[in-house]
């Protein structure tokens, strides 16, 4: 009796054959891609490792340079609390070029400090505008700067410069506002005007967040200028010796 042929064997039969041309295609492909593209990949492969070594190799530079830089200010630091002024200048000078921004302003604002107590205003005004001017840095630094800066130079400033200068920092609110606010304020008493001085001091007297050498002084100034800021007697505690509108000189950048 002959057989009848089985469907579902041959079927079997067709899909492992098609599978098996499907395989053949697919090594066909692939080593054609080899061949074709096997030095592409190759490079490919390599520049990606040469990169990623190349940013581990950046980083560990980096943290390797910022403890050397570090160091030095570390250095820097210790000759200035031995009251080595000279010797903390010399090690200085390095951070003051540093890649880093915040080690380079630290240190640029260290040496201009340093200036000022070897009594060398213009090295020290020179210093603190370089900080006012980096726009790599955050803006309170800046500010700070420019704070130190009018004060280191500030007998030598036309009061006109020293407002435009600071006026907008001499503002309630402003981090700044007691050092750059009395400075402001000063400037209108040598411009004869009593009217924008009086009001600025009365403020600056009554903003708990100025420190207190400063209220009380602006409290006194206020009074010159004809602002009675002195509504409650125990707000006048406190104060030193008093203060008169003639002979004043350039005011701490304390705050």
């Amino acid at each position: 009796m002959a057989l009848t042929p089985n469907k579902d064997a041959d079927a079997a039969r067709d899909n492992m054959f098609m599978r098996e041309v499907d395989d053949a295609l697919r090594q066909d492909q692939m080593a054609g891609i080899v061949q074709n593209y096997g030095k592409i990949i190759l490079i490919g492969i390599v520049v990606v490792l040469l990169a990623l070594g190349g940013w581990f190799y950046y980083r560990h530079a980096t943290a390797e340079a910022a403890g050397e830089r570090g160091e030095e200010l570390t250095n820097a630091l210790d000759a200035v609390r031995n009251n080595n002024l000279s010797g903390a200048a010399n090690a200085l000078k390095p951070l003051e070029t540093a890649d880093q921004p915040g080690y380079r302003a630290v240190s640029q604002l260290l040496a201009a400090g340093i200036a000022q107590e070897q009594e060398n205003p213009k090295a020290a005004a020179a210093t603190f505008a370089k900080v006012a001017a980096d726009e790599s840095l955050p803006q309170p630094l800046r500010d700070l700067a420019l704070i130190r800066q009018t004060a280191a130079e500030y007998d030598s400033l036309k009061p006109a410069d020293v407002i435009a200068r600071l006026k907008p920092l001499a503002v309630p609110g402003n981090p700044w506002f007691g050092s750059a606010g009395e400075m402001v304020a000063i400037a209108h008493m040598r411009m004869n005007k009593p009217d924008l001085a009086g009001p600025l001091f009365l403020q600056l007297s009554e903003d708990k967040q100025v420190p207190e050498t400063i209220r009380s002084r602006s409290r006194q100034l206020a009074g010159v200028m004809g602002v009675d800021a002195v509504s409650d007697p125990s707000k006048a505690q406190g104060v030193a010796e008093p203060v008169t509108a003639a002979g004043l000189s350039a005011p701490a950048a304390g705050q």
